[in-house]
């Protein structure tokens, strides 16, 4: 509950002067080192006033404002004959437009990280000094979308809500807010814009709405809701750690999807029970050259110290051509959702494979880890990787490990018969499975909210993969939204998968919710969802 104020980025306008080349190009390396020497001095007092964590996006943004091919993009308009802040601006609109047309959300929502710093380079160019908002009271924050750098600058002590016309489930802002725990609204259309600002508002995040023009009696109302759900809350936290075992005894694992050894630690604070995914991509992005196999090493030894014998299921580079990592030299490709990625792109570049292999295998000696393939399509791939696993991991004599394959192309539940005597483990990636099912892709500003995994198709494909799985004793995990969403998460027990990963923030709601009903209720249930003609219908149970 809180007053509606409104956010709005600067418009810059742009006319494009052009005057002495030499010195157009000057002014453009000026500015560019002046904001560089700005975001290090802001991730030093960042540090020091809010942690590591979040000073780390300004780390991030000086390493997107020292891409060379930006810079050299941008002088090659000034050569060109243009002036350097409308040549910037070019160069950088067409890195934003790229970015943002990739496959992946998370290097998607990097976009908005490089418009955030590119106008920063931008402002300094033209004398504008960007100005920052004051808030007095308890607000609920409107706009088109919010900038790490916008954030940073709020006073959080007033922000309660936080609604965005644009953004995603994978946004700075969304990231943000569940990092918080606000609750907001996010791609809720550009009529939010035109609300009045300075009237009293309710925002529920779980639904997502945001109620105008609320009378003294819906505030009561809305703020006996927040004592309850306050309350919940702390009982949640109280029992995070205790098995999720329906009442009729069965027990489902529940575990996280993270990237690194601190969010690992985080997660288990949480209650989660291991990892059901660790992204590797992280190591490889932002950064001259590949990680070596001593680096690689490292951190994943990092996060079986930080697992503490808890399972560690590690994904392999899953990475292709719609990611930018300009020194693997990879090939535009017009379809990157159908192009060369995951195992496809391990199996051409054995060097990445080789190396990351022998490291995984070394750290497999400190605790328990499987190793987990992306983008299998044909059993010829799997049959291949794991003959280069059992090859290095005779290399540095290590442990036998289980190997496993994401469940993300159609094809591979369909044929789960044939996968599952191949494999130690399935883990269905509900995100990946539904958008190649539904020929939907997830970002789409108009069709995302199709794209939704509770669609009796991909429900039908997880219980393909469920039952071939059980027929021949292989394990099956799900990772994703629809794990750690409290109804999708007693349809798929009721499928009977072994275990559910997702956001560390869902682990204990997750396992109150599987606490609180019987297996035997979940299977019908689960029964009901594939008899449905729609995600619309299956959430209507």
């Amino acid at each position: 509950i809180g007053k509606l104020v409104r956010h709005v980025s600067h418009q810059f306008e742009v006319s494009d002067s052009p005057g002495d080349v030499v010195a157009d190009g000057e002014a453009l390396e000026s500015a560019v080192l002046a904001i560089t020497q700005e975001l290090q001095a802001q991730e030093a007092q960042t540090q020091t006033r809010l942690g590591a964590a979040e000073a780390a996006i300004f780390a991030a943004h000086r390493e997107l404002l020292a891409d060379a091919d930006l810079l050299r993009e941008a002088m090659a308009s000034i050569l060109r004959g243009h002036g350097p802040a409308w040549a910037w601006q070019f160069a950088l609109q067409a890195r934003v437009e790229k970015l943002q047309g990739v496959a992946d959300p998370l290097l998607a929502a990097r976009a908005l990280d490089l418009r955030d710093v590119g106008e920063r380079v931008l402002a300094h160019m033209l004398g504008i000094e960007r100005q920052s908002l004051v808030l007095t009271q308890p607000s609920i924050l409107v706009a088109e979308d919010l900038t790490p750098s916008d954030t940073l600058q709020l006073d959080m002590n007033f922000v309660v809500g936080l609604a965005i016309s644009s953004g995603g489930p994978t946004s700075h802002t969304a990231i943000l807010a569940r990092t918080l725990g606000l609750p907001a609204v996010v791609a809720a259309g550009s009529a939010l814009l035109g609300a009045p600002e300075g009237q009293i508002a309710i925002i529920d995040g779980g639904i997502g709405a945001v109620y105008l023009d609320v009378s003294a009696a819906d505030q009561d109302a809305a703020a006996a809701v927040i004592a309850r759900q306050l309350a919940t809350r702390h009982a949640l936290r109280e029992n995070r750690y205790l098995p999720a075992v329906t009442t009729d005894g069965h027990t489902v694992e529940v575990a996280a999807n993270v990237a690194n050894a601190k969010q690992a630690g985080v997660a288990i604070e949480a209650g989660a029970e291991g990892v059901g995914l660790m992204r590797t991509e992280f190591l490889f992005l932002e950064r001259n050259t590949a990680p070596d196999e001593e680096e690689q090493y490292r951190v994943y030894r990092d996060m079986t110290d930080a697992m503490g014998g808890r399972t560690l299921i590690i994904r392999a580079l899953d990475i292709g051509g719609d990611k930018k990592v300009p020194y693997l030299n990879l090939p535009k490709e017009e379809n990157p959702f159908l192009g060369v990625r995951g195992a496809r792109l391990l199996l051409i570049r054995q060097d990445l494979l080789y190396t990351q292999l022998r490291a995984l295998y070394r750290a497999a000696a400190h605790g328990p880890i499987r190793i987990m393939f992306p983008m299998v399509t044909h059993t010829s791939e799997i049959e291949a990787l794991r003959t280069h696993c059992e090859r290095a991991r005779a290399q540095v004599n290590g442990p036998v490990l289980k190997i496993g394959i994401m469940v993300e192309v159609p094809a591979v539940a369909v044929m789960a018969d044939k996968f599952a005597p191949l494999v130690d483990f399935f883990s269905v990636v509900a995100d990946d499975l539904t958008q190649y099912t539904l020929a939907i892709d997830r970002q789409h500003p108009e069709l995302a909210p199709q794209a939704d995994s509770l669609h009796p198709a991909v429900l039908d494909l997880i219980a393909r993969t469920v039952a071939a799985a059980k027929r021949h004793g292989t394990w099956v995990g799900v990772c994703g939204g629809l794990a750690g969403d409290p109804l999708g998460a007693r349809i798929l027990t009721g499928l009977g998968v072994d275990e559910l990963s997702m956001s560390a923030q869902d682990v204990a709601a997750v396992k109150a919710t599987l606490r609180g009903d019987s297996f035997t209720a979940m299977q019908q249930l689960a029964q009901r969802a594939l008899a449905a003609g729609s995600a619309d219908e299956v959430r209507a149970l």
